[in-house]
């Protein structure tokens, strides 16, 4: 009773949210924005402080059926219109549907001149006509310094945005209001944020050339929120913010197994391939397999029925399908089954952070069951090793909590004396890390491969030779010699010699098979032949007694005779 009681109060006493219905920010603020209060949304030009606020009517009028309304000061209904279309968002229909109101209100900086009392009575008149219009939920204003841009005033700045923030707040709307930020404050008077009840604060930060913009949540009354900073895209639909900097360690596993594709390899992984959701490293120098063993797994992965993402930031997707051919993997009809999907792009078309945000929009988006990255060593430009760790741990956890098998290639350095090393150290991040190496022995390169690591499984620690084959990845039988694994023509000629000896060994035994029977007939021969002795000594000796017991029969009757005629003549 107490329980449902303590529970009732704690539904009574949290705060209502108001969904945004962007990708990525009701997350990290468990829920959205506070639901009747106003948000300060801060940040330099070009940061997307008006697009994210655009945004937020959008998608509250298409997804939630709740109408806004948009105040601007500084860009015309016709701008803004034209501006948001190429995301795909039809502002005029959704003026038609009553279900959006574009309001510009031109106020120019050089006429305002501060005398007297200043109020904003006349903008809550006309706001307030707009809101009861459409029985607007949402409310963006665009922006503040056009307001108070000519006053110097402090006290009167901070006295009328009080008013405004309590004037929407009786107003029962979700309002967001855009800052441009200051010098060293996070907005330009360095009031708004102490009479907001949630600040945001939108960047654009240029490192070595690349540009990447991030959204911070400052403060949130009321309620818990993400504080991390959090890189967002500008895409093709809207913004997209990804929480990934929170992924822990929590997600769920399986035992369910895949196969790699190749079956010897499968054999070496404890006869089954990979846990669904686990991470695999395949490392080497150039020319050792990689890309071509991560083919095998996409198309085993499609052969399936499943979905595969390939990333690819060395080479086109066409340049792949083409070279895959040649040994035997054709990927063009998943590609056009939609069960494989590539996505190329340079390194440097992105920092770090923009390429996290990338790889996993559109692992949202396409909804894969494997992910290939190929190779994750050419994500260094511009990076330290710290940052790139950091990179790889959000990606792989995230795809882990989405039970997603990750399969990325990295290209060791050919002059490493370290094989077994990775110059990004991501090698302890893989639950299974394969190594393929080149080694040069009787003046040709032979191609190795050996499981250094398999969490879970029972795997080989044979070192194998194989080849690329128009059949594909083929692993070959292990031959061993004084000097370790044989491989090339010195595994062909022990190959050789061993059919040789295999070849005599097998002739000795038939001639000892062969001896084993002569033996055999030339017994039974005797045998016969004793039998036949036998037999025809049985029969002399049988003639012999038949010829006895007839002359003891003569004798004995010749006796009886006597008597009777002795006994006669007495």
């Amino acid at each position: 009773m107490n329980k449902a009681k303590t529970d009732t109060q704690t539904k009574i006493t949290m705060l209502a949210k108001c969904p945004t219905g962007i990708q990525g920010i009701d997350e990290i603020t468990f829920g959205g924005l506070p639901q009747g209060r106003p948000v300060l949304l801060c940040g330099k030009a070009g940061c997307g402080k008006t697009l994210m606020a655009m945004e937020f009517l959008v998608r509250g009028a298409t997804q939630f059926n709740e109408a806004g309304v948009f105040m601007a000061f500084e860009e015309t209904a016709e701008e803004l219109r034209q501006n948001v279309t190429s995301l795909g968002w039809d502002l005029a229909e959704l003026i038609k549907e009553k279900k959006l109101a574009i309001d510009h209100i031109r106020v120019e900086r050089s006429e305002i001149e501060e005398t007297g009392e200043y109020d904003l009575e006349a903008l809550f008149i006309r706001l307030g006509f707009e809101i009861d219009a459409i029985a607007a939920k949402r409310v963006v204003i665009d922006t503040l310094e056009v307001l108070f841009g000519g006053l110097d005033n402090a006290a009167i700045v901070r006295s009328e945005l009080r008013r405004l923030f309590l004037w929407l707040k009786s107003k029962g709307v979700t309002a967001i209001i855009t800052s441009e930020s200051g010098d060293n404050s996070l907005t330009r008077h360095g009031l708004e944020e102490y009479v907001s009840d949630c600040v945001i604060r939108l960047d654009q930060r240029v490192v070595n050339e690349l540009s990447t913009r991030r959204l911070q949540i400052i403060k949130y009354r009321g309620s818990k929120h993400g504080s991390n900073e959090y890189p967002f895209l500008i895409k093709e639909n809207g913004i997209s913010v990804l929480p990934i900097t929170s992924v822990g360690l929590d997600y769920s596993v399986t035992n369910e197994w895949i196969s790699s594709g190749i079956k010897r390899l499968d054999q070496m992984l404890g006869g089954k391939g990979f846990f669904r959701g686990s991470s695999i490293l395949i490392s080497g120098t150039a020319g050792t397999g990689k890309s071509s063993f991560s083919a095998h797994f996409a198309d085993a992965t499609c052969q399936r029925g499943e979905r595969c993402l390939f990333f690819v930031f060395e080479e086109s997707p066409q340049q792949i399908i083409r070279n895959m051919r040649s040994i035997g993997i054709y990927l063009e009809a998943t590609v056009n089954q939609g069960l494989l999907k590539f996505q190329a792009l340079r390194p440097t078309f992105y920092g770090l952070e923009m390429h996290l945000v990338n790889i996993l929009s559109i692992v949202n988006e396409f909804q894969p069951d494997v992910v290939i990255l190929d190779p994750i060593s050419n994500l260094t430009f511009g990076s330290n090793d710290i940052q790139i760790k950091t990179f790889m741990m959000r990606l792989i956890d995230y795809l882990k909590s989405k039970n997603i098998t990750t399969i990325f290639t990295n290209l060791n350095e050919g002059n490493s004396a370290f094989v077994e090393y990775t110059e990004i150290g991501v090698s302890s991040l893989a639950d299974t890390w394969i190594l393929l190496r080149a080694i040069e022995s009787n003046g040709e390169r032979n191609r190795l491969i050996h499981i250094l690591k398999s969490r879970g499984t029972s795997h080989s620690n044979q070192v194998r030779e194989f080849l690329l084959t128009n059949q594909g990845v083929q692993l070959l039988d292990v031959y061993l010699g004084t000097e370790g694994v044989l491989t090339g023509t010195a595994r062909i000629v022990q190959e050789a010699k061993d059919k040789a000896a295999a070849l005599a060994q097998q002739q000795k035994i038939e001639q000892k098979q062969r001896d084993i029977e002569r033996k055999r007939l030339l017994m039974q021969a005797q045998i016969q032949a004793i039998e036949a002795q036998f037999e025809i000594e049985q029969k002399e000796i049988e003639r012999l007694i038949d010829i006895e017991e007839t002359q003891q029969s003569f004798l004995m009757a010749e006796k009886h005779k006597r008597a009777k005629l002795r006994q006669l003549d007495s």
